[in-house]
């Protein structure tokens, strides 16, 4: 795993998008299509700004997944994962082939159903964030590390809940969903790249839990430092909390 740390959140979602642009025309050339996995959430705003303005992607061959969404949500609603992915993607670039979880389907079905189509191919690129909780996707700790299925209907914890509304997508914690529909985490480690954008001091408690900490499910993403082409980006903020050691062992610093 490398770890990159840029001055603010703007750079970083420049110089990730640009590492993000490169393995989707390198999928392309290579077999024709590139196949995505896309996180959502205030922290990945600048990057889908930068990747979407990229040169020279052929959107009409990339195949896009959704890494999460909650249960019961309607697309209408503010915080709706599947609203956010197609104003601030879809509808931007133009992609054709993408696969979105319907909140307000059966869970379980729906996540039979797109995890089929994602099991079906290998995926090029997975970008990801890190939550407060140190949760990946919405894997909670203790996360599940076992399971082979490629979508979880989860129970999202209070902290996790919590970062929602801080992050002002709910008003009070009582509108958010208690329940989401959530890639697992040996899903998202079969990605042949991972790029996980992790901007702003809130989330430096949770780098430094991950980074620093033992590779544990309650550490859900701690479990990025196992894959074998995973860039964690970072800005002085949510860097802050980590030593001079671990920055020297992972840090490709720019």
């Amino acid at each position: 795993m490398i770890v990159r740390v840029f001055e603010d959140k703007s750079l970083l979602g420049v110089a990730a998008a640009e590492q993000a642009a490169s393995a989707v025309r390198r999928g392309i050339q290579e077999r024709g299509r590139a196949r995505i996995i896309v996180a959502t959430g205030t922290s990945q705003i600048e990057f889908l700004d930068a990747l979407t303005g990229a040169d020279n992607i052929d959107w009409q061959r990339v195949e896009m997944f959704h890494l999460d969404e909650y249960v019961g949500l309607p697309i209408t609603h503010p915080a709706s994962f599947r609203k956010y992915l197609l104003e601030r993607l879809i509808h931007k670039t133009g992609i054709a082939q993408y696969h979105l979880l319907d909140g307000n389907g059966d869970p379980r079905e729906v996540a039979r159903r797109v995890g089929e189509m994602l099991k079906s191919a290998p995926v090029d690129i997975a970008f990801a964030g890190i939550g407060e909780n140190g949760h990946l996707a919405f894997n909670d700790p203790p996360a599940d590390f076992q399971t082979e299925e490629p979508y979880l209907v989860v129970t999202l914890d209070e902290a996790c809940r919590h970062q929602q509304v801080g992050e002002g997508w709910f008003p009070n914690i009582s509108e958010v969903p208690r329940q989401a529909i959530s890639m697992s985490v040996r899903q998202i480690l079969k990605a042949n790249e991972i790029i996980a954008v992790v901007p702003d001091a809130r989330k430096a408690p949770a780098v430094k839990l991950c980074l620093e900490g033992e590779i544990s499910p309650m550490a859900p993403a701690s479990i990025l430092r196992t894959h074998p082409a995973a860039t964690v980006y970072l800005d002085t903020e949510s860097a802050s909390l980590l030593s001079a050691a671990t920055l020297a062992a992972l840090a490709a610093t720019s």
